[in-house]
């Protein structure tokens, strides 16, 4: 790894920070596709690019997501109580999802990535909020959609909050709070999702230096010792600055990105 290289992790931590403390996500959607250029530019196998995009982001979310619920937690953001009912469902669904991914070729898995990642760029720049109807399911009910949104999230490593966010506000969860407890939740689904793609990728050949499972450490320890100190950073903005029009800003980066990621996987 050059320096230019170390420069772009750094800068890319940075950033995730800032987008996980002010929408309450764990800069999934940013650092997948993110990750693929990179691995790309660095000449490691096509056919893992994807896996470990994707595993990568998973654990670099991890310390990402500490220092996101920290800071929403001191406002008082996190429902905890829906936190302990979720999180069972949470950490099932992530950790078999990662079974599926690891079983997928570096192109369905892009495709699915950037069909995804339009539809959640399409939701935020429409400004497409569900309406509070309904409140919050039973613990088997709660549980069966923390499966749901562990098992997509795996599939594109995300924290989560582009899913858990609309739910708990179509359950009359006030939106401050679903930030707060999207955060919460993203903490366990990053540790199953890592400890996943570490497993399935543990036997795999051919993979970099430095790699554990799908795991590349070099960029999750650059990644996070950057995004550890900016997401307090975004979360005390996010009281404070235009959420929405920034959120516009981000879906068009973030989509782009995924564009970006499919012609890479594509063309490499």
């Amino acid at each position: 790894m050059g320096w230019q290289e170390i420069g772009w992790y750094l800068a890319l931590g940075a950033f995730v920070g800032l987008v996980a403390g002010l929408f309450g996500v764990g800069g999934g959607g940013v650092m997948v596709p993110t990750f693929t250029s990179l691995f790309a530019l660095q000449h490691f196998p096509r056919e893992h690019l994807v896996h470990m995009a994707l595993a990568t982001s998973m654990a670099a979310i991890i310390p990402t997501s500490i220092a996101s619920l920290r800071a929403h937690h001191a406002h008082g953001a996190v429902l905890w109580s829906l936190v302990w009912k979720i999180t069972p469902g949470i950490l099932v669904g992530t950790f078999a999802a990662t079974f599926l991914a690891s079983q997928l070729d570096a192109l369905p898995l892009a495709i699915f990535f950037t069909c995804f990642m339009a539809y959640v760029a399409l939701q935020i720049w429409l400004n497409i909020k569900p309406k509070p109807s309904r409140q919050l399911p039973t613990l088997l009910g709660t549980s069966l959609v923390g499966v749901g949104i562990g098992a997509v999230s795996a599939l594109v490593a995300i924290g989560g909050g582009s899913l858990s966010v609309p739910f708990m506000t179509y359950c009359n969860v006030k939106i401050q709070h679903a930030i707060g407890t999207s955060a919460a939740i993203g903490l366990p689904l990053a540790i199953a999702g890592t400890v996943g793609y570490l497993v399935n990728g543990w036997s795999v050949p051919n993979l970099p230096p430095y790699t554990i499972g799908y795991i590349y450490l070099p960029a999750v320890v650059l990644v996070s010792a950057v995004s550890f100190f900016t997401a307090p950073l975004g979360a005390k903005l996010a009281h404070s600055l235009p959420v929405t029009t920034l959120k516009r800003g981000f879906a068009v980066v973030m989509f782009s990105l995924s564009l970006k990621m499919l012609y890479t996987v594509i063309t490499h």
